[in-house]
C-alpha cells in the first residue's frame, strides 16, 4: 500500500500502464477496470488516476499536436512510452488546475526514469517547462493551422471526419459547444426503482447522507448525482435495490416505447439491460420481458440486476438478434436499441472518437437495418416498434429508419405525445435526437413505428 506522499505517483504509474494496454489495442474503461482492481489506491487516488486516463485519451489530438510543435524529435522516432509520459504531463499542466505545474513536471520525469528513459528525462523536463514559459508569456502554445474544420479538431481533440459531420449538421458555432460538452467529465443518472421506494423517500436518503441530487426534468423517474465521487455500491439503497444507473437519454427511450401492465415486451439487443429493467419495472408480474443478446455472459449481468431490483418476469435470450424465429408475432411492444458507433456517448467513452471511422459507421448501419427489419416480425398486429441509438451519426439513425419505411410501407414513424421529454425537439417526420449540448444528456436517436 503507498502512503500519501508516494499516492499521486503511485496514480500516475497505474494510468501509464493503462495507457500502454490503451495503446496495444485494449478498450481504455476495459482497461481501467481491470487494472485498478489490483491496485491499492485510496479512493482519491483512484479518482485521479480515472481522470489521468480518460483525460489524456480524450485529448490525444491536442497533446500529440504540442509535442509535436514543442519537441525537436518527430513523433515516429520517439519510443511510444515517452509520448504517453509527455501526454499525462501535458495533460495536467493545461487541464488540471489542481495539480501544481512543479509537481506536474517533477512527478512527470521522475515516472521516465522508472520506465526506462533515464536518458530521455531530460527530454520531458525540457519540453513540459518549455510549454510553461509559452504559457507564461500569456500565449498559448498550441498553435492552430487557418483551416477552422481542422483547428477546431486540433483544439479539442477529434479526428477531422466526426467534426467534418457535426459542422454540416449543426454550423461552427454548435460544433464548438458540442465539442467542449463531450470532454467534461460525464454526470451520472438514476432511475428509481418505484416497486420498492419514491423519488422523495431516495431524496431524502441521499440527502441524509450528504449526497447530493437534483430531479431530471420531463423524467419521473429520474435523478442526476451531482459531483459523485466514489463507488456507486455504496450509495443508500444499492443492495435493497431502490434504483439503477441509467442516463436520462436512455430513460426517454423506455418512456418512448410507453410499455403497460401486463403486456409482453421483447428487447432484441439489452445488454447491459438498463431499459430491460425499466421496462419490467412498468409491465409488472403480469407481464413479461424477455431480454436478448448474443453474449451469454452479458445477459448474466442483465439476470443479477434483475435479481437486486426484485423483478421475476424478466427473461433472457442468448443467441443472434437477426434471427428472431421463435418470437414472432409474439410481442406487444419491441425494441431495438440498436448496436452503433456511440457517438452520442464520447464523454463517457474516451476512446470512441478514435476507434470509429466512415467504414465501421457504414458496418454498422448494415447491422442495424437487419436488426430493425427483423424485430419487425416479432410486433404482433397494432403492437409497437421502437428504434434507439446513443450516436448522432445520420446514415446510423435517420438514414435506417428510412430506408427501413420505404421497404416496408405499412410502416410508419409515430411522433411522441406532446410534452414527451420536457421540450425535446421532434423532427418533421416524427423522430427526436437528442443533441447533448442542447439538452444536457447523451446524445440518442430514438423513433417509434407502427404498422397500418
Amino acid at each position: 500500500m503507498t502512503n500519501r506522499a508516494a499516492a499521486p505517483a503511485g496514480a500516475r504509474q497505474l494510468a501509464l500502464n493503462v495507457l500502454l494496454q490503451v495503446q496495444a489495442g485494449a478498450y481504455a474503461d476495459v482497461a481501467l477496470h481491470r487494472t485498478l482492481g489490483q491496485a491499492g489506491l485510496s479512493e482519491t487516488d483512484r479518482a485521479f488516476a480515472t481522470e489521468l486516463v480518460y483525460g489524456t485519451v480524450r485529448r490525444q489530438r491536442t497533446l500529440d499536436a504540442l509535442i509535436d510543435q514543442l519537441g525537436t524529435r518527430p513523433a515516429d522516432k520517439q519510443p511510444p512510452v515517452l509520448r504517453l509520459v509527455l501526454h499525462l504531463g501535458l495533460y495536467q499542466l493545461r487541464y488540471l488546475t489542481a495539480v501544481p505545474d512543479s509537481a506536474a513536471v517533477n512527478t512527470s520525469v521522475d515516472l521516465a526514469k522508472a520506465n526506462g528513459l533515464g536518458k530521455l528525462s531530460g527530454v520531458v523536463n525540457g519540453l513540459l517547462r518549455q510549454y510553461l514559459r509559452q504559457s507564461d508569456q500569456d500565449a498559448d502554445p498550441l498553435r492552430l493551422p487557418d483551416q477552422p474544420a481542422i483547428a477546431l479538431g486540433i483544439r479539442h481533440s477529434y479526428p477531422d471526419w466526426l467534426i467534418a459531420l457535426w459542422l454540416d449538421q449543426l454550423g461552427a458555432e454548435e460544433t464548438d459547444r458540442l465539442c467542449q460538452w463531450f470532454n467534461q467529465v460525464p454526470s451520472i443518472d438514476l432511475r428509481v426503482n418505484r416497486d420498492r421506494t419514491t423519488v422523495e423517500a431516495l431524496h431524502t436518503a441521499f440527502e441524509a447522507a450528504g449526497i447530493a441530487v437534483n430531479p431530471l426534468a420531463g423524467i419521473p423517474f429520474g435523478l442526476r448525482l451531482v459531483n459523485h465521487q466514489g463507488s456507486l455500491t455504496d450509495l443508500p439503497g444499492y443492495e435493497a435495490g431502490w434504483w439503477s444507473v441509467q442516463d436520462a437519454s436512455a430513460q426517454l427511450v423506455g418512456l418512448l416505447l410507453d410499455p403497460q401492465p401486463g403486456e409482453t415486451i421483447l428487447d432484441v439487443c439489452a445488454a447491459p439491460g438498463g431499459k430491460a429493467t425499466q421496462m419490467a419495472e412498468i409491465v409488472g408480474n403480469e407481464g413479461k420481458v424477455w431480454a436478448c443478446d448474443r453474449a451469454p455472459s452479458r445477459l448474466k449481468k442483465i439476470t443479477a440486476n434483475a435479481t437486486r431490483l426484485g423483478f421475476t418476469n424478466l427473461h433472457t435470450h442468448a443467441g443472434d438478434s437477426t434471427d428472431l424465429a421463435q418470437f414472432y408475432g409474439l410481442a406487444d411492444r419491441v425494441l431495438v436499441d440498436a448496436p452503433c458507433s456511440g457517438l452520442g456517448t464520447l464523454h463517457r467513452h474516451a476512446d470512441a472518437r478514435w476507434r470509429q471511422n466512415p467504414a465501421s459507421i457504414a458496418t454498422l448501419a448494415e447491422l442495424q437495418s437487419a436488426l430493425l427489419a427483423e424485430a419487425a416480425r416479432c410486433v404482433k398486429p397494432g403492437g409497437t416498434l421502437v428504434y434507439a441509438t446513443c450516436t448522432l451519426h445520420p446514415a446510423e439513425n435517420e438514414a435506417v429508419i428510412s430506408a427501413f419505411c420505404q421497404a416496408h410501407p405499412t410502416w410508419q414513424v409515430q411522433p411522441p405525445e406532446p410534452g414527451f421529454g420536457d421540450g425535446l425537439e421532434v423532427a418533421p417526420q416524427g423522430w427526436v435526437k437528442i443533441w447533448p449540448h442542447r439538452h444536457n444528456m447523451d446524445g440518442f436517436f430514438m423513433a417509434k413505428l407502427r404498422e397500418s
